[in-house]
C-alpha cells in the first residue's frame, strides 16, 4: 500500500540530533549530501538511501547513494548524467515530476499499479520498501530523497514521514543549488 505523505503537526517537530548536527557541520552540498545519507539510513532504520539531484530544465541528475552493506545495490552516479524519461515506465517519477506529495510504499510487491511499476522498481532498484520524498521548488522537481529497505515490507510510522518532511525541508535549498551547477 502507498500513503500520500500526511500535512501532520510533527512535522514542525525539531529533526533528530543525529540529523541536525549534519546540517550544522556541512554547508558545501556534496558533503552534506555523504554525510546526510547514512544518518538518515541511522535514523529511519532503512538499508540504503540515495539523493538524486537534479536539474529539472536541463534533464541532468547525479545520485548520491549510501547502503548498509555492499550486498545492497549502489545506484550512485559520479557526475551528471543525461536524465532517461523514467516516467514512462515510473508512476512515481512522473508524480514526483507533477510535484506531487511525497509517496510512502510499504511494500512494492502490494502496491497498486498506479503507484508503481513493480517490474521496474524490481529490475532497476530491487528493493522491498521504500520512500520516494520529492524535493520540490516553485512547481519543479530538484530532488528526491530515497530511504528503502530491503527483502521485507515496512510500515513507514507517523514520526517517520515527520522526520521525511524535515529533512526535505531542510536540504531543499543545497538540492536546488546544486542541481543550478549541473552541466553536460
Amino acid at each position: 500500500m502507498s500513503i500520500p505523505e500526511p500535512q501532520s503537526p510533527m512535522a514542525e517537530a525539531p529533526l533528530p540530533p543525529h540529523l541536525a548536527e549534519v546540517f550544522a557541520k556541512h554547508q558545501q552540498p556534496e558533503a552534506l549530501f555523504t554525510a546526510l545519507l547514512p544518518k538518515v539510513c541511522e535514523v529511519l532504520q532503512t538499508d540504503r538511501c540515495f539523493l538524486q539531484v537534479r536539474n529539472p530544465d536541463l534533464r541532468l541528475s547525479r545520485i548520491f547513494c549510501w547502503r548498509r552493506c555492499p550486498a545492497f545495490p549502489d545506484v550512485s552516479t559520479p557526475t551528471w548524467q543525461q536524465e532517461e524519461p523514467w516516467e514512462e515506465r515510473d508512476p512515481m517519477f512522473a508524480a514526483a515530476l507533477r510535484a506531487d506529495p511525497s509517496i510512502f510504499v510499504e511494500d512494492v510487491e502490494t502496491a497498486g499499479s498506479e503507484v508503481l511499476n513493480l517490474d521496474f522498481e524490481r529490475e532497476t532498484f530491487g528493493h522491498r520498501a521504500l520512500i520516494h520524498a520529492h524535493i520540490c521548488q516553485d512547481g519543479k522537481l530538484w530532488g528526491i530523497l530515497q530511504p528503502c529497505i530491503f527483502g521485507h515490507p515496512r510500515v513507514w510510522s507517523s514520526e517517520d514521514r515527520a522526520i521525511v518532511a524535515k529533512i526535505i525541508e531542510r536540504v531543499r535549498t543545497s538540492v536546488v543549488s546544486y542541481g543550478e551547477t549541473a552541466m553536460t
